[in-house]
């Protein structure tokens, strides 16, 4: 393509359909992108809505390690930060063994 051979209308159509083609660039790559995970999808027996859509595994969750004496619904696990409650038992003197389950 010679752009001096082309006139004004041509060049200006031209600009106005690469500035499209650059605006449209991620749009056009991302269907393609989609298409060939849904052929291969297709090929291995699945659709790609039943991949992406399946349940997420479940993170395992500890069972508690301590407990508050008089409220059995605060709990600690013994991972991460100690909860304020148990912070300020175990500064009036209390021991962690006191709150084993």
């Amino acid at each position: 393509m010679n752009l001096d051979d082309m006139s004004l209308k041509e060049l200006k159509k031209l600009h106005k359909d690469v500035e499209k083609a650059i605006a449209t660039f991620d749009d056009r790559r991302r269907r393609e992108a989609r298409e060939r995970l849904e052929a291969q999808a297709k090929e291995l027996g699945f659709t790609l809505g039943e991949l992406l859509d399946a349940p997420k595994p479940k993170q395992s969750v500890l069972p508690p390690k301590f407990q508050h004496p008089e409220n059995e619904s605060l709990t600690w696990t013994g991972m991460g930060r100690k909860p304020k409650w148990l912070v300020h038992e175990l500064e009036s003197g209390k021991e962690l063994s006191d709150f084993a389950l």
